[in-house]
């Protein structure tokens, strides 16, 4: 029974499932728009909403709450890409700042398939 779980587990076990939800995120920082299965999309999109709003204020303490969910490779570059870019363009914004369009099945096994991207 699935009483009182929040996240879909996408198959995979934990440390693994946030591996990938992490690199998602941060290719979503990167490119402000991917293409991946709904599922995924929508476990992105909680991560990403919330680091977009933890980065609106510009603390050292935000930067190291949204560094924390960031792969380390990827960290310099996506960090202050957050600060410097995307969070000031959604000062006046309460939220709701992706979108997911689905786009079709995928061939091979039949998944749904999702674009989720930045909004303007």
């Amino acid at each position: 029974m699935r009483h009182r779980k929040e996240r879909k587990g996408l198959g995979r076990p934990a440390d693994q499932r946030m591996a990938l939800l992490k690199n998602l995120t941060a290719s979503l920082f990167i490119h402000e728009r991917i293409e991946t299965t709904l599922q995924k999309a929508k476990e992105v999109r909680r991560i990403a909403e919330k680091l977009i709003t933890i980065a609106k204020e510009d603390t050292i303490h935000s930067r190291r709450l949204v560094r924390r969910m960031i792969p380390n490779p990827l960290q310099r570059k996506v960090v202050s890409k957050i600060f410097n870019e995307i969070a000031p363009r959604y000062r006046d914004r309460d939220g709701g700042y992706t979108r997911i369009i689905r786009t079709g099945i995928r061939r091979g096994d039949g998944a749904q398939m999702a674009v989720i991207m930045l909004v303007e």
